[in-house]
């Protein structure tokens, strides 16, 4: 039988009923995780528990929307209670926002993409960062976008928020240097997934990648040997991208 490299690892996936959580979510439990899937839609997560079952792990559903931060916080005692650690964290649910000007975003569509795609991660890190310092290798990825760095009209509120998320999970990157916790960004590149087709309304979106063809590099990226952090992988380089002043990368 083949070796599953993450047997026994616990790992929490923030957006797991559909798109590229719910792919990532199977992906690790295919690896040996138990995976705490995290999502607002409970009939996708029952779905999801189905899938990981058949893959031979088990999954704990969190029916919870993110802009709940109490329910963030009481998230990271529960699995302390539970498990006494985390292992992984997939800090992946994000939502496009409203496509207007800038000047014409309503208060609570700003406050909504920005709670979501910024303020929930740094929620997440706040109640999850003790259980992942009681890891043995401690890894954490964030669901980044290529508009963080390479804006488009109308997309103000999105390309602000994961550019914010892009500095504050560096910041903490940069904090656990001492530890031997990994921080790190992904880039996937355009996904076929629900939120692309909002942005991009009657396209055809068959030549793009699907989530299943993301799974692996999340899987990659949380693996105990994996060394890098404070970086960003992009799926379309297939390699790593510099996000501060030259140095070298092993």
């Amino acid at each position: 039988m083949t070796e599953r490299r993450l047997e026994n690892r616990i790992a929490v996936v923030t957006g797991a009923s559909r798109g590229i959580g719910y792919a990532a979510a199977i992906a690790l439990a295919r690896e040996g995780a138990h995976v705490i899937a995290i999502a607002r839609t409970v009939g996708g997560l029952e779905d999801l528990d189905d899938e990981i079952r058949k893959a031979g792990s088990t999954a704990t559903l969190v029916p919870v929307d993110l802009t709940d931060y109490a329910a963030i916080d009481r998230l990271g005692a529960s699995i302390h209670e539970r498990w006494g650690k985390l292992d992984i964290l997939i800090g992946n649910a994000g939502i496009g926002g409203a496509m207007t000007p800038a000047g014409h975003l309503r208060e609570k569509d700003w406050n909504q993409t920005i709670g979501v795609n910024l303020t929930a991660n740094w929620r997440l890190i706040r109640s999850l960062d003790p259980l992942l310092r009681l890891s043995d290798a401690g890894r954490a990825v964030f669901v980044t976008s290529g508009l963080a760095h390479h804006t488009l009209p109308y997309l103000a509120a999105y390309s602000a928020s994961k550019a914010g998320l892009e500095a504050l999970v560096r910041s903490w990157a940069a904090e656990l240097g001492q530890t031997p916790i990994k921080v790190n960004l992904l880039s996937p590149g355009q996904v076929n997934t629900q939120m692309l087709k909002k942005l991009y309304p009657g396209r055809d979106l068959s030549d793009k990648a699907t989530p299943s063809d993301i799974a692996p590099a999340v899987v990659d990226l949380v693996l105990p040997d994996q060394q890098h952090s404070g970086l960003i992988y992009s799926v379309a380089a297939g390699g790593w991208l510099e996000t501060g002043p030259p140095r070298p990368i092993a």
